[in-house]
């Protein structure tokens, strides 16, 4: 049972790249619209994606983590 918790825990650790990058994009977003306020529909339409697109990642990552300890865990 032990290792089928550290499988399931390093298949959430993705999830944890997936913070990181929608923090990183969130502060560069920021500072681009500071710099530009005219561009601010484009950067949040650009932004919005690449948070989803992310978001995504991090619960492909938990989906696996759950499949782990349910297929494996019995």
């Amino acid at each position: 049972m032990g290792l089928i918790a550290i499988g399931a825990g390093l298949a959430v650790f993705g999830a944890m790249g997936a913070g990181l990058g929608i923090g990183i994009a969130t502060s560069k977003a920021v500072e681009a619209v500071a710099r530009q306020p005219e561009a601010d529909s484009k950067i949040m339409k650009n932004l919005i994606l690449g948070c989803a697109l992310a978001e995504a990642t991090a619960i492909y990552c938990f989906v696996i983590a759950i499949l782990i300890i349910m297929m494996l865990g019995s």
